[in-house]
């Protein structure tokens, strides 16, 4: 059942919701976890090959300029009908030679300004514009300061993606995250660092109301109104993807700041709120960033409970840029110590992958595993930014659920890869080490360090600068208001964690 009962089914609606936390519920027929960008950009390739009438690409960022396919030209093809490796070329083949195809671009406003110094990606999107069955448009609707962060593409209203892979540069990388990769390179030439991401495949249902969300968006950004697609039997599903998920129920959370007529939603920062409140076991996640107070506060909150679960972060080593690195580095390191005063089990880590080399690989996902019951994947960071300012959307698999108890086993098998993919092990081993040392963390701990490894999180002393900007929430506010007030009463520490010394 794709709605709730009593819930009005309007595409044009942005906040008619299921609850506080979420805003549909949709069964998928298929829906599989693709991790790292090398394999994510091979797949979108032939599903966008698949496509017979519409695509939508809703992203960050997108750069022309990026490979989405290796280009070798066949013998037995004629030349004019091997597609283009590079996006932007790509793109204007596939309208060109599939007329009943549309396709629609909506990128966020401020990146574009990227376009002016990355040479041929001005050529692209001239092309794009131009053309009559490409439409490309940038996205201002937002407050001044927030951004547009989802990652989210639907083809034919039947197949869909959502997470937290852009198309764009410094995202390719495989699983084994080499050192110095010749192919790990960017438009440009120069190589680029380890880079670690996932998202999610979805076929069906759950694809029409991405779909629905998708064509609101593009009216909001001042597009014109886009009528559904056509039912259709066929899906752009990637032929290659045996789904780890089928006939299962997933769940939509946004997050989008009040513009215009469209209301503030803060489903996500809510789902946080549920969903570590319901671990009963762990929690395993991979993210960007830690330093949400809601969700610091969510996860102290049930470590000093009776029997707390373990909590393990995957993050990168440090932020990109030295303003995210004071902001975000610094409220991380607030956080954790804030955290860990409320922690008497010690049941509460944070955690760096660095590859075979000892090189740190940058983290990206946005992931959340709970008990094994609970999977999460979407575009929303741990920072206040993506429960209040930035537009967001995460999808999630609930076994608790009616009809979805079948879940368990798949995600499972998900938490063992990534922790594998992290450790240089085989996942039955992990599974096995996990067994033994009783956890995560000891079973982390007794890893071998001399392949791929997790280095634990050690905080570094922080300097008065660096204190007052992370408190302040300076660059990283928890309402659009909030955005040009350099002081807030309370800030980070402003609800159950101590403001650690």
């Amino acid at each position: 059942m794709a709605m709730e009962d009593g819930e009005a089914r309007d595409a044009g609606s942005d906040d008619a919701a299921v609850s506080s936390s979420v805003w549909r519920y949709a069964r998928a027929a298929r829906a599989h976890v693709v991790v790292d960008a090398a394999d994510y950009f091979h797949l979108m390739r032939g599903a966008m090959l698949a496509a017979r009438q519409r695509i939508l690409l809703i992203g960050w960022d997108f750069d022309t300029r990026i490979l989405i396919g290796d280009g070798r030209r066949w013998w037995n093809l004629p030349r004019k009908r091997i597609a283009p490796a590079r996006l932007g070329a790509f793109v204007v083949w596939l309208a060109n030679r599939r007329r009943s195809l549309e396709i629609k671009v909506l990128k966020w406003n401020f990146g574009a300004l990227k376009a002016v110094f990355r040479g041929s990606m001005m050529i692209d999107l001239l092309r794009w514009w131009k053309h009559p069955r490409i439409g490309f448009k940038l996205d201002s609707a937002h407050p001044l300061g927030c951004s547009h962060h989802q990652k989210i593409v639907v083809i034919d209203d039947r197949f869909a993606v959502c997470g937290g892979i852009d198309m764009a540069g410094d995202r390719w990388d495989t699983s084994e995250h080499l050192e110095n990769d010749p192919r790990r390179r960017r438009p440009t030439g120069r190589l680029h660092g380890p880079w670690h991401d996932c998202t999610m495949l979805l076929e069906g249902e759950v694809a029409r109301e991405l779909g629905d969300y998708g064509r609101t968006r593009w009216q909001q950004a001042g597009g014109k109104p886009m009528a559904p697609c056509a039912p259709q039997e066929e899906s752009a599903w990637p032929e290659a993807i045996s789904a780890e998920f089928r006939d299962v129920e997933v769940g939509i959370a946004r997050t989008r700041s009040q513009y215009g007529n469209a209301a503030e939603v803060r489903e996500i920062e809510a789902l946080f709120v549920e969903q570590i409140g319901r671990a009963r076991r762990f929690i395993y996640a991979e993210n960007q960033y830690f330093a949400s107070r809601t969700v610091a506060e969510a996860m102290a909150a049930r470590l000093m409970q009776p029997d707390p679960p373990e909590i393990v972060l995957i993050m990168p080593e440090s932020s990109h840029g030295w303003l995210e690195q004071a902001a975000m580095d610094g409220a991380r390191t607030r956080l954790f110590r804030a955290v860990k005063d409320k922690d008497p089990a010690g049941r509460f880590s944070i955690w760096h992958p660095c590859n075979a080399a000892g090189t740190p690989i940058y983290v990206h996902s946005k992931l959340m595993i709970v008990d094994d019951e609970i999977l999460r994947i979407g575009s929303a960071n741990m920072n206040n930014r993506s429960m209040g300012l930035d537009s967001e959307c995460d999808v999630f698999i609930d076994a608790a659920r009616p009809g979805n108890d079948h879940a368990v086993a798949p995600i499972t098998r998900l938490r063992m890869r990534l922790l594998a993919e992290h450790c240089g092990l085989a996942s039955e081993t992990v599974a096995q080490l996990v067994a033994h040392h009783g956890g995560m963390a000891a079973m982390i701990d007794a890893a071998p360090t001399t392949r791929k490894c997790l280095r634990r999180f050690v905080p570094r002393e922080l300097g008065e600068a660096e204190k007052v900007l992370a408190d302040a929430e300076v660059l990283d506010p928890e309402r659009p208001e909030e955005m040009l007030a350099f002081y807030r009463r309370g800030g980070l520490f402003k609800g159950l964690l101590r403001r650690p010394r």
